[in-house]
């Protein structure tokens, strides 16, 4: 950044000279040095000025107006020489570099010119660096329609390119996982901008995410036929139909380091105040205790609106290059009116952005700690964590190394940390007067604010509330509490949400949930609460509270609204997600039994499953703070409605701590209330999560506990389906003979032709991984003969197939075909008929069919499916003299089989990899998949597949 005045255009207008704020108050003025500065050091000719400034009404004694405006915005800016007169103009003599809208020309260049070279990772720093000078749209505050029109529209496509040009570095470092969240926000805010649709398609294909990648595309698709009448380009078609088949070109790099680097730098931090002021007593100090000595942990202590969590943010943010390894955040909620953090969450959501995939955090929090400290182990990070109430709250997550530092905000000083993990405090009172003045007057400008400060009692947090009260008021005076001022001045309605937005338990809201739990059109009344800084922007249609806003605005909903107005608003918003959460259900996994509901409101606005995804992503701390609450408060069914249709998402994302945690607390709810069905539920609910952590005997203790339950109240039906994940919980460990066991029970308890031949299909499977060909076409025989369906045909084919009966299994799969009408089904019938033409000589017959049943279910479909029919692709591309192309699609199979704990699937993949990698003279790899292949199978009691495997060694 060049020396000396700084100015700021990418956003409201900002004047620094001498590292003090200049602010302008009058808009011509603001327009004026505007038009100097988007060609600083050059001449500006009056004429343009003039345009610029006065629009088609330009003042009758043009050149002398223009010279008043410029006298005065010297007299402004305090220093004259910045503008020199010339012939015909005005030229600003700056260094271009101090003007914001050049710096980031000049590091979009260099971005540019970094990544040509092959220089990814200070391509990644100079766009970064481009990007961070925005902080709003540009000339935001200049009223300058000429202005705006010339340069707005060029500069915004810049940072458009800039944006995609960056996320290219990112994909071509193999960052893919990280950028994910990023290319969701921009594809929604820029629904036309085909680069981003297809940054994010790549992104979620490399995260091993299809389905959502897939479904990105139908509705980008959607968006341009509606919009525009088109189809998407060439480009996002073809890379629709790679993603489709699993092209080889679509693997993602190996991650790219800078030297000495470890590969994840996670950036966590909120956005640094542009307008922050005073502390540097203070910024000093928590530095050099964080740069020197030995000082691990540095408390930040004081009362609430003092404004630690801003100061601790500041300062994370002036160390970023002394903690190279990257900054992590949480808000701990230690004095939130809502539960804390939960702590499993907190080390769950750390370790991910460390880079730790969810199917490998462990489910303790003790060893999640362990881990957490393992990573941090010789990294230079640094840690904020915000708003702790007791040590005990911050010591799970402490580094337990030297070169990874803490921050800790709280109103107590902490004193074990003191003692036990030898922590600093650093007290943080009220603003001083001189920086009560500084802020006072960068926010509404030069004066008197003496008066307005004391009656803040120089607390940060009041002085903005009170800033943001007598912004644009003439002779208005502070004679009160800020804070109440500003609410009084509010009209009715946005009186109304404030106070009943305090009934959010977690950590933000959106516009949509704060219309539900008001029961109105919350957007505009939310964006009356941020200009009187009563609620913060956190995310566009995301907000937050700062605690004691929350704690005002409760006390006043308790004096001002009836107990029935506010148990409604309550349920309002537990209605809303509940109808958020069981859409998700609906969009995501169909087939999951859920306990009955019937919550009111609108449906939120979800449209496909990687909309759905998103919502859930974002919800989630939200929608497990309003369990936990409604368990501890009531209404005591919203707990567990809300844990059992959020169950669904938990296995598919595998945030098995943060299921656990819920689990638990909907189940507490349930034994509190004497619910017994939604008992049994939740029992069955942790059966499948310790299913999932591969915690087998407890899986089956809640699966018996929930058997019970339903056997007391005599729901057969529930009961079966109960004993059918049992014996998947016995075939995952290996014991076969129970996992029969629990389906025989099943089928006896069955009672419709279609549940007993959706028995006999499970028995049938279970028969052929047992290498029981004869009796596994024996129960689909039985099928068929119950239910003439599509899938019992196809079942039936694949046995036969199986046993060699090739042209049987044909006549059943094509009948299967004729007959289906569902993807997954056809997939399945596809995918053995693609087997049958292998086995008869037909490749390329083979590949076609294949294909199709991928093209069935890569696109949200069964991912059981999915990976079966990619390792039938594989063998398909094997056979057509293609290994290379085999390789791709058996590892997807096998980390999709063991993600979603399809035994027979990892093995087969495994088998796969074992045969190419030998074709492929890799015998090292080729036996090493091999010997794999028949320990898991071995364990599992997979005989057939354990013969295939031990003659591969």
């Amino acid at each position: 950044m060049a020396a000396g005045p700084q100015f700021r255009l990418l956003g409201p207008m900002e004047v620094r000279l001498g590292g003090s704020p200049v602010v302008l108050r009058a808009g011509k003025h603001r327009a004026l040095l505007a038009t100097l500065l988007l060609r600083p050091d050059r001449v500006v000719p009056v004429t343009e000025i003039v345009e610029h400034v006065w629009g088609g009404t330009p003042p009758a004694r043009t050149r002398g107006t223009v010279q008043t405006y410029v006298m005065r915005l010297r007299a402004a800016l305090g220093d004259p020489a910045l503008i020199e007169t010339a012939a015909d103009g005005y030229r600003m003599r700056v260094d271009p570099l101090s003007v914001d809208v050049h710096r980031f020309a000049d590091a979009a260049a260099r971005g540019r010119a970094a990544a040509a070279s092959g220089d990814l990772v200070t391509a990644r720093k100079a766009f970064a660096e481009a990007l961070e000078l925005w902080r709003g749209p540009v000339l935001s505050d200049v009223p300058s329609e000429t202005l705006y029109a010339e340069h707005a529209p060029r500069l915004t496509e810049l940072l458009m390119t800039v944006h995609e040009q960056r996320l290219d570095v990112e994909l071509a470092l193999g960052n893919h996982a990280d950028v994910v969240p990023e290319l969701f926000a921009l594809t929604r805010d820029h629904p036309l901008r085909e680069r981003f649709w297809a940054q994010l398609m790549l992104a979620l294909y490399r995260c091993s995410r299809q389905a959502e990648a897939l479904e990105a595309f139908r509705q980008l698709d959607r968006t341009l036929d509606e919009q525009l009448g088109i189809d998407p380009s060439a480009e996002l078609r073809s890379l629709h139909q790679a993603i489709l088949v699993g092209a080889p070109e679509l693997a993602a790099p190996v991650p790219q380091r800078e030297p000495g680097r470890p590969p994840a730098t996670p950036m966590r931090l909120p956005d640094d105040l542009a307008d922050f002021v005073g502390r540097t007593g203070h910024v000093e100090r928590i530095s050099a205790l964080l740069t020197g000595g030995s000082v691990p942990i540095v408390t930040l202590a004081g009362p609430p609106g003092a404004g630690k969590t801003t100061l601790a943010v500041h300062v994370a943010h002036q160390l970023r290059d002394r903690f190279p390894d990257g900054q992590l955040f949480v808000d701990l909620r230690g004095y939130a009116p809502g539960p804390p953090a939960d702590g499993m969450d907190v080390l769950s959501r750390f370790l991910r952005a460390l880079g730790v995939p969810p199917d490998e955090i462990p489910a303790d929090a003790d060893e999640q700690s362990t881990v957490l400290r393992s990573l941090l182990s010789g990294r230079r990070m640094l840690l904020v964590l915000d708003n702790a109430s007791a040590p005990d709250q911050v010591r799970p997550l402490l580094p337990g190394t030297a070169s990874c530092r803490v921050i800790v905000t709280s109103r107590d000083d902490l004193r074990g940390l003191i003692a036990m993990n030898g922590a600093r405090t650093v007290p943080v009172g009220v603003f001083t007067p001189d920086e009560s003045a500084e802020l006072l007057t960068s926010l509404l400008g030069p004066g008197d604010h003496a008066e307005l400060a004391s009656r803040c009692g120089h607390l940060p947090l009041a002085l903005r509330v009170a800033a943001a009260y007598l912004a644009g008021r003439d002779e208005v005076t502070i004679s009160g509490s800020p804070i109440e001022l500003a609410y009084a001045a509010l009209p009715p309605a946005p009186q109304r949400l404030f106070r009943l937005l305090s009934v959010v338990p977690g950590p933000d809201f959106t516009a949509e949930a704060a219309s539900a739990l008001a029961d109105v059109d919350a957007e505009g009344l939310l964006t009356v609460l941020e200009i009187a800084q009563l609620v913060v922007p956190v995310a566009p249609g995301r907000y937050r509270f700062h605690d004691e806003l929350v704690r005002y605005a409760a006390a006043l909903r308790e004096e001002s609204d009836s107990p029935a107005e506010q148990d409604q608003a309550w349920t309002a918003l537990l209605n809303h997600y509940l109808r958020g959460v069981e859409r998700c259900a609906e969009l995501l996994y169909p087939g999951i039994r859920r306990l009955p509901s019937s919550p009111a409101g609108p449906v939120p606005r979800i449209a496909g499953p990687a909309e759905a995804l998103v919502w859930l992503d974002a919800e989630r701390l939200n929608v497990a703070a309003a369990i936990r609450h409604a368990a501890e408060h009531g209404p005591a069914p919203m707990a567990w409605l809300l844990a059992d249709a959020l169950r669904g998402y938990l296995w598919i994302g595998q945030d098995v701590g943060e299921w656990l945690a819920t689990a638990r607390h909907a189940l507490r709810a349930t034994q509190a209330a004497g619910h017994r069905p939604a008992e049994a539920a939740m029992h069955a609910n942790l059966g499948t999560l310790y299913l999932r952590l591969g915690e087998f005997a407890r899986s089956v203790e809640h699966h018996h506990h929930a058997i019970e339950l339903y056997q007391a109240l005599g729901d057969e039906d529930a009961e079966a389906s109960v004993l059918n994940n049992l014996s998947l919980v016995h075939r995952r460990s290996g014991d076969l003979g129970l996992a029969k066991d629990a389906l025989v029970r099943c089928l006896r308890m069955l009672r419709s032709a279609d549940s007993i031949s959706t028995g006999l299909y499970n028995l049938g499977q279970l028969s052929v991984e047992l290498g029981e060909l004869d009796g596994a076409v024996e129960h689909f025989s039985q099928a068929l003969s119950l239910a003439p369906t599509a899938d019992s045909h196809a079942y039936l084919g694949m046995a036969l197939r199986l046993q060699g009966r090739l042209v049987e299994a044909r006549a059943h799969l094509e009948r299967a075909l004729d007959l289906g009408n569902v993807p997954a089904g056809d997939a399945e019938a596809l995918d053995n008929l693609a087997s049958v033409e292998l086995a008869q000589g037909n490749p390329e017959a083979a590949l076609t069919s294949a294909s199709r049943a991928l093209s069935l279910v890569a696109d949200g479909g069964d991912p059981q499916v999915a990976t079966s029919v990619r390792i039938t692709l594989g063998e398909v591309r094997r056979a057509l003299g293609e290994p290379e192309a085999a390789v791709p699609l058996f590892e997807q199979a096998l980390t999709t089989a063991r993600r979603i704990g399809y035994a027979s699937g990892e093995v087969r993949a495994l088998i796969g990899l074992s045969v190419v990698w030998r074709d492929m003279s890799w015998s090292a790899q080729s036996r090493d998949a091999a010997e794999q292949a028949v320990r898991r199978s071995a364990e599992l009691g997979l005989r057939a597949l354990e013969r295939r495997a031990r003659a591969l060694l």
